[in-house]
């Protein structure tokens, strides 16, 4: 279901994606409810996360990190869990090791780092995914697949972060079997980085139109904007 054509209001756009994911995990014989919605608020405004929190809504998605920061703030009453998906910069990793529970967009050591040293002794250790670039686009942020073992092992070591699995943002296709390949392709990554025995658990793979394919080939996170949000103006 194309993101364009969902319902108008905010209850409706978030009750058809959470649709669309119990019936991908129905076809795929996931375990219902083993796939987690982040809803990507990037761009949107305090009192929009606000209203989809208020329909059941826990977890949202931010990319950018000075913005994430007011919003966090402002929303400092609710029960929201804090996911950074976006690619992040280094002058911007304090705000981010103190304001989330998972940074989904690793991909070098020297961001690792930074939020490890950075991450407040009295909160919990800050969870982690790797960015892997499986689409080998140049405009993309991501670790080669090839480099990604090397990268596991030194962020597994840093003090104050988890690891917990990869993530990728493919190229953009409407094929389904297509949009499956580059999920797939994640998937393995993540079954020989267990296999080289790393305790990993998230696969953050899938996003408005494409959410069916990754959850075919594993997705245990699914980072949806469009489809609840609408279309920024």
């Amino acid at each position: 279901m194309a993101a364009d054509r969902e319902p108008g209001s905010l209850n409706e756009r978030l009750a058809a994606v959470r649709q669309r994911i119990a019936a991908a995990e129905l076809r795929w014989r996931r375990p219902a409810g083993s796939v987690h919605l982040i809803a990507v608020s990037k761009a949107r405004l305090a009192a929009e996360i606000r209203q989809a929190h208020a329909l059941g809504q826990q977890a949202f998605g931010e990319s950018y990190a000075q913005e994430s920061a007011d919003k966090i703030r402002d929303l400092s009453d609710l029960a929201v869990e804090w996911h950074f998906v976006g690619p992040l910069q280094a002058n911007k990793t304090r705000l981010v090791a103190r304001g989330f529970a998972w940074v989904h967009s690793v991909d070098r050591l020297k961001i690792a780092r930074r939020l490890s040293e950075q991450r407040p002794p009295d909160l919990a250790a800050l969870q982690v995914c790797l960015q892997v670039n499986v689409s080998g686009e140049t405009s993309k942020s991501g670790v080669a697949p090839e480099q990604l073992e090397e990268l596991a092992a030194q962020v597994a070591a840093l003090p104050g972060l988890t690891l917990r699995g990869l993530m990728a943002v493919p190229a953009p296709c409407l094929e389904f079997e297509r949009q499956r390949l580059p999920f797939a392709e994640l998937r393995r990554a993540l079954e020989r980085l267990r296999a080289a025995g790393h305790d990993l658990d998230t696969l953050s793979m899938g996003m408005s139109d494409d959410l069916e394919a990754a959850i075919a080939e594993g997705a245990t996170m699914v980072r949806i904007g469009t489809a609840i949000f609408g279309e920024r103006g």
